[in-house]
């Protein structure tokens, strides 16, 4: 069969299976197995697939149509210019996860010294490894608490974090682990946290309800981790070091609240591609 008449069958197939975007899947999975883009299909689509490639295809094109999250059947997915590896036990990047990295970059891009920061609930490290592309005088621990998740980010960190992202092994709604993660005050903490409230989860999309519900569940109301965030590593911040904390798009009152009362001042909501609440950032004063 031509490479053509398979990413046809794939596209139907997803159709079928009610996947939210067929084309876009099929294509990316024949860019997984042959590594033609759109344009290198239209160009070599009548080439005749070896059995095996075949077969590989077919395979992913079915477990896609199980609603397998298409980023854990490629492996990997781009964040920013860089294509982190990705799997199942920790939570894909999002692009709208680039508002809370160029938010907190924004207010550290005056600064020339050095700087230290801390990245909660890392996951793959999207967002310290971001924010780190970002600034260039930056270095961050990564806190992550899960091990799946850990595994991926030692590696993401090691293919893209030049030595200036360490991941560190932490509990971000343990008093203690703040105690002991903060050796000296941070100039930045920025977090992409679980806010999905614990009663909406079986709502979420097939593929979500797939990946980690520790990195979506933020507790009866969403805000579990904003109050520890607010309680326990707030206070670790150096006065004028920058919060940053990505959130659900009906959580910016309640977060700008929190984090209000925890000493941030210059609080700022930044919305999404969508127009949508996305990130709440500020400073901290004492």
């Amino acid at each position: 069969m031509t490479l053509s008449a398979l990413y046809r069958m794939g596209k139907v197939s997803l159709r079928k299976a009610n996947c939210d975007s067929p084309e876009f899947d099929a294509a990316c999975l024949v860019e997984k197995v042959w590594g033609l883009d759109r344009q290198g299909l239209l160009l070599h689509g009548n080439r005749e697939a070896l059995p095996q490639e075949e077969e590989a295809f077919l395979h992913m094109i079915e477990e896609r149509a199980k609603h397998r999250p298409l980023q854990y059947i490629l492996g990997s997915w781009p964040f920013m210019e860089m294509e982190l590896l990705v799997g199942e036990g920790v939570l894909a990047p999002r692009e709208d996860t680039e508002v809370v990295v160029r938010a907190a970059a924004s207010l550290l891009q005056n600064t020339s010294s050095p700087l230290f920061g801390m990245d909660l609930c890392g996951g793959t490290g999207a967002v310290a490894l971001g924010l780190c592309s970002l600034v260039p005088h930056l270095r961050m621990d990564c806190v992550e608490w899960m091990p799946e998740a850990f595994a991926f980010l030692e590696q993401n960190t090691h293919r893209f974090g030049k030595g200036r992202v360490q991941p560190v092994r932490g509990d971000v709604l343990d008093a203690k682990s703040a105690e002991n993660l903060f050796p000296h005050p941070v100039d930045v903490l920025i977090s992409n946290p679980p806010y999905v409230r614990a009663g909406e989860i079986p709502d979420l999309q097939p593929e979500v309800q797939q990946e980690p519900h520790s990195a979506l569940d933020g507790g009866q109301d969403g805000l579990m981790f904003y109050r520890a965030i607010a309680d326990f590593w707030i206070p670790k911040v150096k006065p004028g070091g920058v919060v940053a904390v990505e959130i659900g798009e009906e959580q910016a009152q309640d977060v700008c609240e929190l984090f209000a009362k925890a000493g941030v001042k210059e609080l700022c909501i930044h919305q999404d591609f969508a127009g949508l609440d996305r990130a709440v950032t500020g400073i901290y004063v004492e």
